[in-house]
């Protein structure tokens, strides 16, 4: 086949959801069919790693898209009925490139990357894909809803509504993609369809790989992983270190709170301190699973899947998980990650990992199993395969 890829990120470094995936799908399906890359560039730096994905891609289409001009794009979509998500990523540029690929190049099929790109692509009348993080309007709903400022909820309201009415585009598309249950159900429900499909979220089996002799011990180190500039990120690590961490860190006055991740907002910086670090980038996620006795979770908003659920239970790591991002990984809690969505029930699943490790080997191995037999790359990319077939058909 010959399938052009509509990504609103470029993919490298794979550091965050959208790069990642479109990275690691683009990789494996590089290797049986013809790939063309459209997307977005928002730092003259990325253009120094077009030599890491150009040898997936046919052709690879550049729009450069400065953080200032998203923002002024934003301005007159205050004043409308168009989501703030959609004008971030409006450029007249990027639809006629998209044009121009599909013109130049014999397309077979189009895969476009989350409802922000679907404002080039919705048109088209080759067989095309939809491919969501998650049901965006579920994720605004579920953020206006937590304590923040009134006119922060203000704003969110209005955004979940207005991508609620976007979010119909779905139906003018061969199939929509999301990555659980979750959301499928809810879009369907929402939008009174049934042409929404499931697409899991994978990890990196290569890279979040556990070395021979992991045996469980306790490294007195609980972690937090994820972009530190990503709001339902920032959310969950203040909650945690304000409401569940001071009575860990009581019981265990050896064991530290990691928060790891790229971009840390101001706010998360100024927890550091009473045995909580704040990394900041780390170029090698995985030694900080090696080094964490239990990995957490406690996100309050957002919707689809978390990587660093996936990747700690790729590590064999235990996790306890809030009920958001859980429902869509399918497994049952206790099969790698502990469901906790109440505080107390969180500081008494995190304790007792803590303090048990025959409890921290039996959930952290069928984790580890789990995600090898259902979470890989390869078999994501192959369902992604038959699906991009299908459309065809």
């Amino acid at each position: 086949m010959n399938i052009l890829f509509v990504a609103n990120r470029f993919p490298f470094p794979p550091f965050r959801g959208d790069k990642l995936k479109i990275f690691n799908l683009t990789r494996r399906l590089s290797e049986k069919h013809n790939l063309y890359l459209v997307t977005f560039y928002e730092s003259r730096d990325e253009l120094n790693y077009l030599k890491e994905i150009q040898p997936f891609f046919k052709e690879i289409e550049l729009v450069y898209l400065p953080k200032w001009r998203s923002v002024l794009n934003g301005i007159p979509a205050l004043f409308s009925s168009t989501p703030l998500q959609m004008a971030y990523f409006k450029s007249a540029k990027m639809k006629r490139i998209v044009k121009f690929a599909l013109e130049r190049y014999d397309i077979d099929v189009v895969h476009t990357q989350h409802l922000r790109m679907s404002q080039y692509t919705k048109s088209i009348s080759l067989p095309k894909v939809l491919d969501l993080p998650d049901a965006f309007s579920l994720y605004f709903k579920r953020r206006k809803e937590t304590n923040r400022p009134f006119i922060n909820r203000l704003i969110d309201a209005i955004e979940s509504v207005r991508l609620a009415r976007a979010e119909s585009v779905i139906k003018q598309y061969d199939k929509t993609l999301v990555c659980s249950v979750e959301d499928k159900k809810y879009l369907e429900k929402l939008h009174k369809t049934d042409n929404v499909g499931i697409l899991l979220n994978g990890v990196d089996l290569d890279t979040f790989d556990v070395k021979e002799g992991h045996d469980y011990s306790h490294n007195h180190t609980v972690l937090f992983t994820g972009n530190m500039d990503y709001a339902p990120n920032v959310d969950g690590v203040l909650y945690f270190s304000k409401e569940i961490w001071p009575t860990l860190a009581a019981k265990y006055p050896n064991t530290k709170f990691v928060i790891a991740g790229q971009r840390p907002e101001e706010a998360v910086k100024k927890l550091a301190g009473n045995r909580i670090e704040v990394t900041g980038f780390v170029p090698d996620i995985q030694d900080m699973y090696e080094q964490a006795s239990v990995v957490v979770a406690p996100l309050r908003f957002g919707a689809g899947t978390q990587n660093k659920v996936l990747e700690a239970m790729a590590m064999g790591v235990p996790t306890v998980c809030t009920h958001i991002g859980f429902q869509g990984l399918e497994i049952q809690s206790g099969e790698g990650v502990i469901m906790a969505s109440k505080k107390e029930r969180f500081i008494t699943e995190v304790d007792q990992l803590l303090s048990d490790a025959n409890k921290r080997k039996t959930v952290g191995s069928k984790g580890l199993y789990i995600a090898k037999t259902r979470f890989s790359w390869d078999r994501i990319a192959l369902q992604l395969e038959e699906i991009l077939i299908e459309v065809q058909s």
